[in-house]
């Protein structure tokens, strides 16, 4: 009895995190694009093996820091409760300036595959050598 109440524990707690769509790999990404869109990839499917952290990065959500190193970001991405509810990234934009690369894009979140909410969102990441130094992100709830 216990097995089989551990395994529908693991079974809800797996299609929390049921993604429709992760991040695609575009060709014409330019290369600070290509390191920004693992971390997209990573935020959809809770793999952050192949997000490449600079030791230091720090992540700042809506005036908060919310991440303090790349191993800890790594984490956060892995495992993070919040995380296993995005189902979904949709409509990316980018904006390259110097060492900075802006992301726009639309946020599906949600629980059983049922979505719940979207929001907007802007990730600014600072990419100086091919590792993601910092991270500042807005969100902004959108109608759908």
């Amino acid at each position: 009895m216990r097995l089989l109440s551990l395994t529908a524990t693991a079974a809800i707690l797996l299609s929390l995190g049921t993604a429709t769509a992760a991040a695609q790999v575009d060709p014409s990404d330019s290369p600070r694009q290509a390191v920004a869109r693992t971390y997209l990839d990573a935020l959809v499917s809770h793999d952050a093996s192949a997000v490449p952290f600079a030791p230091h990065a720090t992540r700042v959500e809506m005036g908060l820091q919310t991440g303090f190193s790349g191993a800890q970001l790594t984490d956060e991405l892995n495992h993070g409760p919040l995380n296993l509810t995005i189902q979904g990234i949709r409509d990316i934009t980018w904006v390259e300036n110097g060492d900075a690369v802006t992301a726009y894009y639309l946020l599906d979140a949600g629980l059983l595959g049922v979505r719940l909410t979207t929001v907007s969102i802007t990730e600014t990441f600072v990419i100086p050598d091919g590792t993601i130094h910092t991270i500042e992100a807005t969100i902004t709830p959108t109608a759908g």
